[in-house]
C-alpha cells in the first residue's frame, strides 16, 4: 500500500488509533475483521473505490498503524472503531467485513457519526446454531495447538479454512495471506475462546432496533457459512428497520479480495441511492 495520508485519533483509554487515507471524494470508513488490519484487508477493493471515495482504513489497537495496548479486549477494540469514526467530524458511511461488519452495526447504534452501514457477512451470535458453535470450538482448539507449536501461520490458515470456500482457501495459501495474518491470530483466538453468548452484543434485538440509518446487508452467493448467514439474515431483517439484503454473485466470505469489483459495485449503488421521501 502506498504512502498516503494518515488519520489519527485517540480511543477512550488513550490508545492512539490510526488509519491510512486513500482516494478522493466523500469519506468512507472501512472496518476490517478478524486476522487482518486496515493495512491488509482492503488492497484488492481499494482500486474500485478510491476514485470515488476518500477511504479511511483504521486498524484496531495492536495492528496496522495503531498503537499497541495491554488491553486487547473486544470491548476496547470496538471503542477504537467508534472513536475513529467520530473523529472524522461529520457523519460518514461505514463498510464493515465480518467482525468489522458487526462493529459497524454497533457503531450505528451508539453514535450519530454513522450515516449508513454496509455490512458484509457480519457474525450474528444470536443466530449461531449449535453445529457451527461446535465447529468454531474445534477450529480454535486446533489453532491453539499450532500456536503453541510456533506455527501461527498454520493457525491463521485454520481460521481461514473455517470461513472460506475451497477457491478462497486456495487463494489464501497461494497469496500467503495466512502468513500476513499470523501476527494477529493470538488476539483473535483469545476472543473466540471467550465468546459469551449470554452477554449483550451489537446484534441483539434491542440494539438493532436503535439503528436509524440505512443498512445494506451483503453476503456471498458461495459463502462457506451459508447456514449461519441464512439465520443471521433472518435475524437482522426482523430487527433492523431500514435494511436491504444483497447477494454478491460468485462470492464467498472473502469477497473483498476475490470479488472486489462486484462488491464495490453494490456499495456504490447503495451509497448513491437517493434518500427516501418522507
Amino acid at each position: 500500500m502506498g504512502a498516503d495520508r494518515i488519520h489519527r485519533t485517540t480511543s477512550a483509554d488513550g490508545t492512539e488509533i490510526a488509519g491510512r487515507v486513500v482516494g478522493h471524494g466523500p469519506a468512507l470508513v472501512l472496518l476490517h475483521g478478524s486476522l487482518y488490519s486496515g493495512e491488509t484487508a482492503w488492497e484488492a477493493l481499494l482500486p474500485h473505490l478510491a476514485g470515488r471515495f476518500t477511504c479511511l482504513l483504521p486498524s484496531v489497537r495492536g495492528r496496522g498503524l495503531s498503537a499497541d495496548s495491554e488491553d486487547l479486549s473486544r470491548e476496547r477494540m470496538f471503542e477504537d472503531m467508534v472513536a475513529f469514526i467520530e473523529s472524522i467530524g461529520e457523519p460518514v458511511p461505514v463498510l464493515g467485513w465480518s467482525g468489522g461488519a458487526t462493529a459497524a452495526l454497533g457503531a450505528a447504534e451508539v453514535s450519530d457519526a454513522v450515516s449508513a452501514v454496509a455490512a458484509y457477512e457480519p457474525g450474528v451470535l444470536e443466530a449461531i446454531d449449535e453445529e457451527t458453535l461446535r465447529d468454531i470450538g474445534d477450529m480454535v482448539a486446533r489453532a491453539r495447538i499450532e500456536v503453541e507449536r510456533g506455527r501461527p501461520a498454520e493457525a491463521a490458515r485454520l481460521f481461514s479454512a473455517f470461513v472460506s470456500n475451497d477457491e478462497e482457501l486456495a487463494d489464501v495459501v497461494a497469496s500467503r495471506r495466512n502468513e500476513v495474518a499470523a501476527p494477529n491470530v493470538e488476539t483473535d483466538m483469545r476472543y473466540y475462546e471467550n465468546v459469551d453468548l449470554t452477554r449483550p452484543t451489537p446484534t441483539s434485538p434491542d440494539a438493532l432496533a436503535t439503528i436509524d440509518v440505512p443498512v445494506l446487508l451483503l453476503r456471498g452467493e458461495q459463502t462457506a457459512l451459508a447456514t449461519w448467514m441464512d439465520r443471521g439474515t433472518a435475524h437482522l431483517t426482523e430487527h433492523v428497520r431500514d435494511i436491504e439484503v444483497c447477494t454478491v454473485p460468485g462470492a464467498g466470505h472473502g469477497a473483498p479480495y476475490l470479488e472486489p469489483e462486484a462488491l464495490a459495485a453494490e456499495l456504490v449503488r447503495f451509497l448513491d441511492a437517493p434518500a427516501p421521501q418522507p
